[in-house]
Order: structure tokens, then C-alpha cells, then sequence
């Protein structure tokens, strides 16, 4: 199937700082592109991959799962610990989740995580509901462009698999007993209202990381999609110095084109 517009992955060869972004479930590189464009204006290499089953239509998310997007995020890690001297993984939602276990699993390679409104939970009666409900209805309404911004939409599924939104609960599951394996430094930004993840989520995620260096920062005028709301260009300023704190001798020259 074709990608959806504007959902393409994007990746962009810089200095020897490199920043892997992770988006959302249902969500596409979309989300995060801003974001992705200004770290690579400042010179850093910046992988932004496109999971398996999103970007596309529900269908193909429908046949996936979460070994499938994590895949994805290892194998663009990996190729980024190749090429620069330090990597720091940044996620949204769901992609929070993908980032925190990455550095649960690769330790000091992991140089520090943006997380941003991360995921840790699915809430509510529908998610014990979920194993029998997968196998009866194929779908639920969806969860894209929670966005205050008036005019901004996020490309996402209008439409949440079962299959797939029971695979996630089972990552979510994975993830908080993995939690206190996560020791780099974290910066993390949450909305105050967020009609998709709920505050306990955050809480959560602090309480239970091992991680000595972290700053938690509220985000007073964005809904769950901050990196496209108003506070996104302090998401976008406040990782860039969450980088040069802990690699500021670190060079960040290198091309500015990318695609």
C-alpha cells in the first residue's frame, strides 16, 4: 500500500550526535517531523522510521504487532550506534514506550530519552475487554489529532485495530516491568490536558525508572500531540539543550539537506 502523504519515514546524515524519534501508535512520522526537521537543521544525524502497519491504512496495522514496531526502532538504533559517538532516543506516546525500553535493553549506549506525553497503560474496562473484543470487532473509533491548534491535523488512522491496540496493551505490560532497568538521564514533557494519555501514566513512568537525572516539564497549551501544538517549539528547544548538556563536546557540524 502506498504511504499516506506527509508519512513518509525521513532520515538525515549529520555530526556524530544522532537522535532516534519514535511516533505514536496509529500515528506516522508526521507527528514528529517538526521535530526531526529542526534537529537536523542543528546537525544532528536524525532516523525517523515508519512503523510496520502504520502510515498507511488500519488493514495493515491490523496484522501487526508490537514485535513488529520495536523491531523497527532496534534495527534504526543500531544503524545509529554504527555511525555516531552518541545516540539519545526521543519518543511520543506510544513511541515513549518504544524508547524506554530501548534503554532498558542497550544501557549506557542510550545517551538519554525526550519523552514526550509517553504511554504506559491502557486504560479503562475496554483494555480486560480486549482479549475476547479483538475476535468480535475489528475496530474502534480513533485516537489521532488530539491537537489544541486550531487548522493542525495529525496524519493517523481514523480507526484503531483490536488486534493491534491488544498487542500494545501486552508492550505497555512488558515495559513497566522493565521500567527499573532505565537509568540514563530523561527529560520528560507532558501535557496537562491530554485526551488520550492521563497524568497517571507519567507518574508511573517516574516512580518507577531508576534514572538519578530528570526533569519533568508541564505543558500548559498542547492536547496529546504536543510536538504539532503550541508548545512545540519548546519541545523542539528544550531537547536541543537537554543534548548539549550531556554532549557538549560532542561536534554537531555536518549537512543540513535531508529527506
Amino acid at each position: 500500500m502506498p504511504v499516506l502523504p506527509g508519512a513518509e519515514p525521513f532520515r538525515h546524515e549529520g555530526g556524530e550526535v544522532g537522535v532516534l524519534l519514535c511516533h505514536g501508535f496509529t500515528g506516522s512520522p508526521q507527528s514528529l517531523r517538526p521535530w526531526a526537521d529542526h534537529l537536523a537543521a542543528r546537525g544532528f544525524t536524525v532516523s525517523l522510521p515508519l512503523l510496520p502497519g502504520h502510515g498507511t491504512r488500519w488493514e495493515d496495522m491490523q496484522i501487526t504487532g508490537w514485535q513488529d514496531w520495536y523491531a523497527e526502532v532496534d534495527r534504526e538504533l543500531r544503524a545509529l550506534l554504527e555511525r555516531c559517538e552518541q545516540v539519545f532516543v526521543f519518543g511520543l506516546s506510544m513511541g515513549g514506550a518504544l524508547a524506554l525500553r530501548l534503554a532498558a535493553r542497550y544501557g549506557d549506549a542510550v545517551a538519554g530519552l525526550v519523552l514526550v506525553n509517553p504511554a504506559n497503560k491502557v486504560h479503562g474496562l475496554s483494555a480486560y475487554a480486549l482479549p475476547v473484543a479483538r475476535h468480535l470487532v475489528r475496530t474502534t473509533k480513533g485516537l489521532a489529532s488530539d491537537i489544541a491548534k486550531e487548522g493542525v491535523q495529525e496524519t493517523g488512522y481514523d480507526r484503531v485495530p483490536l488486534h493491534a491496540a491488544h498487542s500494545v496493551r501486552n508492550f505497555f505490560r512488558l515495559v513497566d516491568t522493565e521500567l527499573p532497568q532505565v537509568t540514563q538521564p530523561v527529560l520528560l514533557l507532558h501535557s496537562r490536558r491530554d485526551h488520550v494519555v492521563p497524568p497517571a501514566d507519567t507518574i508511573r513512568i517516574l516512580s518507577r525508572i531508576s534514572s538519578t537525572d530528570v526533569e519533568e516539564i508541564l505543558l500548559e497549551q498542547s492536547y496529546h500531540v504536543a510536538t504539532l501544538d503550541h508548545d512545540a517549539e519548546r519541545i523542539f528547544d528544550e531537547s536541543v539543550s537537554f543534548i548539549g548538556r550531556l554532549a557538549p563536546s560532542l561536534g554537531k557540524k555536518g549537512s543540513t539537506s535531508g529527506g
